[in-house]
């Protein structure tokens, strides 16, 4: 497939007015996910950014789930809360900063699992991007799980339409490891919701398998691996990781062996779906010097996704669907920075581009740009 030859189409589609169907596994439009609320406007994970994507037409809203000390499931992205909570501020927590290895990894700071429910309702959340606004710093409290599927419920309920949910247990090895499991307790949540059912709106991710067969026998709802990725290379090629459970089990592969047709087969045994790094799917190669350096294209004295063009799209949203397999990219975003050249700062450009891979669903800080960008899309 040449380069040009996807986004060429779609934007000459777009212009024109024409309807594009929707080559999805399904052949239902591709759903607008929210990623940790409205992240693009809001602090991430809280009840004011979830009820703005859904505002904003968002599908379904994406929860991230650490354990506090006490064993109850609390929505931040990270166990280690320094950069989203104002914890930093509190003395009285001052003593409680210490280093700890999250999946092998040394970080320091403040983790949730080293403070009750009552300690972690003393803090307010913050934004973790320098890059955006923090106006909203310190206006609203971090919150549990079961206190975003009662917003859920009750926003499904005023607005006419099921809002879905789709949590992820973050770094569940290390919770199994540190005797607060994630899994019963997910389970619990959703069935006090009546969610724990195979029609429900529900999708439960993680960046680990052992974690996801757990659940497989625990719950009929549906299962999202995800596929995780450090770098993107000059070459466009990409540094991709492992999952930390391999890592643990001496498992040799990595996230990128699990999207070949075999891999992809074996993840049908235990998921419904994957959710690959967007690179994945289409990565971007940088231009080089002598010394093998990004070259900064557009002079702006920065590198970023800006000085790099794209590369033709892989074969994995079509292997994926051969396979059973749903695809929900991650993550899509407006700042011009993170799209590549080809987009020219267009946002909507790179959505309509995956939208014609025939993506499932895309995780979206900015749910109105996507929810537009769909309609745009799927209209005649």
């Amino acid at each position: 497939m040449k380069k040009w030859s996807v986004l060429a189409a779609i934007i000459a589609a777009m212009g024109a007015g024409q309807a594009l169907a929707a080559p999805t596994l399904t052949g239902q439009p591709p759903l607008v996910l929210g990623h940790r609320g409205a992240a693009g406007y809001l602090p991430d994970h809280t009840l004011a950014g979830y009820s703005k994507a859904i505002e904003m037409g968002a599908d379904y809203i994406e929860p991230d789930l650490v354990s506090t000390k006490d064993g109850v499931l609390i929505v931040r992205h990270e166990p280690n809360i320094k950069d989203t909570s104002d914890i930093a501020s509190h003395p009285e927590f001052a003593e409680r900063k210490r280093k700890f290895k999250i999946d092998g990894v040394e970080e320091e700071g403040w983790f949730a699992f080293d403070f009750t429910l009552a300690e972690i309702k003393t803090l307010k959340a913050i934004q973790p991007r320098a890059d955006r606004s923090a106006a909203y710093n310190g206006q609203f409290e971090i919150v549990t799980f079961d206190e975003v599927l009662a917003l859920r419920a009750a926003k499904s309920k005023e607005t006419g339409r099921e809002i879905g949910v789709y949590p992820e247990t973050k770094h569940p090895t290390l919770h199994q490891q540190l005797g607060l499991p994630l899994e019963e307790k997910l389970i619990a949540a959703l069935k006090k919701y009546n969610l724990n059912r195979k029609n429900a709106p529900v999708f439960i991710q993680s960046f680990e398998t052992s974690n996801l067969k757990t659940l497989r026998k625990l719950t009929p709802v549906k299962l999202v691996f995800l596929i995780d990725g450090n770098d993107v290379r000059a070459d466009g090629s990409i540094d991709s990781g492992k999952p930390y459970d391999f890592v643990v089990n001496d498992d040799p592969r990595g996230f990128a062996d699990m999207l070949s047709p075999a891999g992809l087969k074996e993840i049908k045994q235990f998921a419904d779906g994957i959710g690959p790094w967007k690179p994945y799917l289409i990565s971007w190669k940088f231009k080089t010097d002598a010394d093998g350096k990004k070259i900064d294209v557009n002079g702006d004295k920065e590198i970023d996704q800006r000085d790099a063009t794209l590369l033709p799209p892989s074969s994995v949203v079509q292997d994926a669907h051969k396979a059973g397999l749903l695809v929900h990219p991650f993550t899509f975003r407006n700042e011009a920075k993170l799209l590549a050249a080809d987009f020219k700062g267009s946002p909507e450009a790179e959505y309509l581009t995956y939208f014609a891979l025939g993506v499932d669903g895309v995780f979206s800080d900015f749910s109105d740009t996507a929810v537009a960008t769909r309609k745009r899309y799927l209209a005649k």
